[in-house]
């Protein structure tokens, strides 16, 4: 019954889901299909969940299979056993409901696809850094906490990243250099995000370039008019994480 209600809500949340009732079948499932992640009771019968971490980890299995241990228990000599043997993680059945157990288990798989990247750019794998050290990005921007969270994030990406931290600065830097996207901040000392829009596109220089614009508060009315004016992405600063937005930069430069 238990197995039925997860297998619901997680084809509700979009996944392809099998089942296993014991160790043998789940160890069997992983040999013969494509399986992105297990997720693993500890008591299950003939072979627990013990033996099929430490057996998919010692032996001829895609080692990118992860398993998440979902168990009720949930002693600390358990978890650590488990981690130990190869699991990638270990929820608590009872913390979680069907629904929020579908939501952790996809922010896990965000998580370590973004882990994969991180490995990969890192060892010099990340086929598409050479083309993006070629972007230029603008962000005008006056809040360092921002600066900090989001350019990191794409300086990390590889692009090459200019700051203003006014507006009249920043369309003076837009003015006088080339770029290949803007993103700004809607409320700026010396020249709020609306006029550095109008400024922007009424001139051949800038007029097509993408822009980004973010905000940490703003009525919908007036995002509304933003939008209007020709921009390609709103978001709201405290609503979006820096992978959001760099996934945002990669999708209008025409990178994924």
């Amino acid at each position: 019954m238990i197995s039925e209600i997860y297998e619901k809500k997680f084809s509700d949340a979009g996944f392809e889901v099998a089942t296993a009732e014991t160790g043998e079948q789940a160890l069997s499932a992983a040999k013969q299909g494509k399986v992105d992640l297990m997720l693993l009771d500890l008591l299950i019968p003939r072979t627990d969940g013990f033996e099929v971490i430490k057996r998919i980890r010692g032996g001829n299995y895609d080692p990118d299979i992860k398993i998440i241990v979902t168990s009720n228990l949930s002693q600390r000599e358990d978890q650590e056993k488990a981690l130990k043997l190869g699991a990638n993680g270990f929820l608590a059945k009872s913390e979680y409901t069907p629904a929020q157990l579908a939501a952790e288990v996809k922010r896990l798989l965000n998580q370590y696809s973004e882990q994969k990247k991180n490995e990969a750019r890192l060892n010099g794998e990340q086929k598409h850094n050479t083309d993006r050290k070629k972007k230029r990005i603008l962000m005008i921007e006056d809040e360092e906490i921002f600066i900090d969270m989001f350019g990191e994030k794409l300086k990390e990406e590889g692009y090459d990243l200019v700051f203003a931290q006014n507006g009249a600065w920043g369309v003076k830097e837009a003015l006088k250099d080339k770029f290949d996207l803007f993103i700004i901040d809607m409320i700026m000392p010396a020249m709020t995000g609306e006029e550095m829009v109008t400024r922007l596109k009424m001139e051949d220089k800038t007029k097509n370039i993408p822009i980004i614009l973010l905000s940490a508060s703003i009525e919908d009315t007036a995002v509304k008019k933003i939008e209007a004016m020709g921009i390609q992405a709103f978001f709201r600063k405290t609503q979006i994480t820096p992978t959001e937005l760099s996934k945002k930069v990669h999708e209008l430069l025409g990178e994924e």
